[in-house]
């Protein structure tokens, strides 16, 4: 081996072997980085599809358009400062912070390159088109799906927030047409509680991508019977302490929601409440009264009933020329009033002041019942329909004579005159909002009113006036 490494020729052999293999080796290191070395020890590199990072108040704007996207940055320094150049340090910029909506021709800043690579951006400007952005609120709409458990019922969905804000382009501000959710219920048997996704719909029904703030909202489905909210009817019993008069009875509500089956909620047009007894008041009271399950109801809301009792002193006013309506009229025979030739009588009703202020004669019927009386001349009495908290006053006894006779020529002649009532006489006593029968006029009964609506009193005879 000494020999060898003696002999000038073999170490000239070996030097050459050894430069061509540097050579080769600095070479293919060139061609795999796309890196040009030059002789001054300077080289190059090319960083190919480079994304532009735009910088812009997207609460106000939105970039409609930017062309191009993608960069190209081509770097040249030493090997030492390139092998610095790390892709999570560096940035191609585009500075839209004091620019105004339109279109714009603008450059762009190379920023993180080490301070001793010179940078070149291709292209190094770029077209952006700004668009301002406009904030709309839209009510959330929650669609509720699938079918709760045997005999239950989904309620209105309760949302929160039930508003939220959408962001876009002030010209596409109108393709809003609804910001929605969906939740499914399906045979759940308790309320059913969930974070919804929302999405914002078009005007062609389809998903439009804004900006949605909150974009995520808290359901709540309640899961209960059927139900249906009825106006609520109260029903009254007795009278106040003599020389006092009820002036309005008002229920905290007017209106309950029932709960039942969905057959018998589907049957109910009101629901009759608690009774309001009125016997011996004598001033003004609040009652707190439980809402009673009437039928097949399981449960009314509210639960609890608190109704304010006005009772103020008893006053009395005259109601002159009252017409008197027979009721009970048979279609084969003719039916007049003999006795008050006028067809009309006066009358002094008690009550609140401000009640009998506002009658007029249209609220008052003064009714004759024929049912069941045969043709000839007959004393009846005379039977009032009065207001709800509405009594006759110290007026005697009000009597009438009718005078029953057959048409001429009518089938059934000589057949007693009411043996063939008509529903007349019936609806007349109804419309009054009672159930007129023989032996005297109406007193203020048991009225069974919509909640704190006075009206006709029942048509049962008030004894000895």
């Amino acid at each position: 081996m000494d020999k060898w490494l003696g002999n000038t020729n073999v170490v000239r052999v070996v030097a050459l072997i050894l430069g061509i293999m540097l050579w080769g080796i600095v070479h293919l290191e060139e061609m795999n980085t796309g890196t040009t070395s030059v002789s001054s020890g300077i080289r190059e590199d090319k960083i190919n599809e480079v994304s532009i990072t735009p910088k812009y108040d997207a609460g106000q704007y939105l970039i409609s358009s930017m062309e191009p996207s993608k960069v190209t940055v081509l770097l040249k320094g030493r090997d030492s400062a390139l092998r610095k150049v790390s892709t999570v340090s560096y940035q191609v910029v585009l500075d839209l912070t004091n620019v105004k909506e339109g279109e714009h021709t603008l450059p762009l800043q190379a920023i993180g390159f080490p301070s001793s690579v010179e940078v070149q951006i291709i292209p190094d400007r770029v077209k952006v088109t700004l668009e301002k952005q406009e904030r709309k609120e839209v009510p959330v709409v929650i669609n509720v799906r699938g079918t709760p458990g045997t005999g239950l019922k989904a309620g209105q969905p309760i949302v929160k927030p039930n508003k939220v804000n959408v962001t876009l382009p002030a010209s596409r501000l109108d393709e809003v047409d609804s910001v929605v959710g969906e939740i499914n219920v399906d045979k759940a048997t308790s309320a059913v509680s969930k974070q919804v996704k929302l999405q914002a719909i078009g005007q062609n029904g389809r998903e439009l991508t804004v900006d949605i703030n909150p974009a995520v909202v808290d359901v709540e489905v309640p899961i209960t019977s059927p139900f249906k909210t009825v106006p609520l009817q109260l029903k009254y019993i007795g009278i106040p302490a003599k020389g006092f008069s009820v002036a309005s009875v008002t229920p905290e509500k007017d209106k309950v929601t029932v709960y039942g089956t969905q057959e018998n909620v589907d049957k109910l047009e009101f629901y009759q409440g608690p009774d309001i007894d009125l016997t011996g008041l004598s001033e003004s009271k609040e009652l707190s009264m439980t809402m009673p399950l009437r039928g097949a109801v399981t449960q009314v809301d509210p639960p609890q009933l608190k109704v304010r009792v006005e009772i103020v002193p008893t006053t009395t006013k005259a109601f002159e020329n009252v017409p008197l309506t027979i009721i009970g009229q048979n279609d084969a025979y003719d039916t007049k009033i003999a006795v008050p030739e006028t067809g009309h009588v006066n009358l002094l009703l008690d009550g609140a002041q401000s009640i009998l202020d506002s009658l007029s004669q249209q609220d008052i019927q003064a009714l004759v019942n024929v049912s069941n009386l045969p043709p000839g001349r007959h004393d009846v009495p005379v039977m009032l329909n009065l207001p709800a908290f509405v009594q006759r006053g110290l007026t005697p006894e009000l009597r009438a004579t009718v005078e029953i006779e057959a048409k001429p020529g009518a089938a059934g002649a000589g057949v007693g005159a009411g043996a063939g009532v008509t529903g007349d006489g019936a609806a007349a006593g109804g419309a009054a909002g009672g159930t007129p029968a023989t032996g005297g006029d109406t007193g203020t009964g048991n009225p069974g009113v919509d909640a704190g609506t006075p009206a006709a009193s029942t048509g049962t005879p008030a004894a000895g006036q």
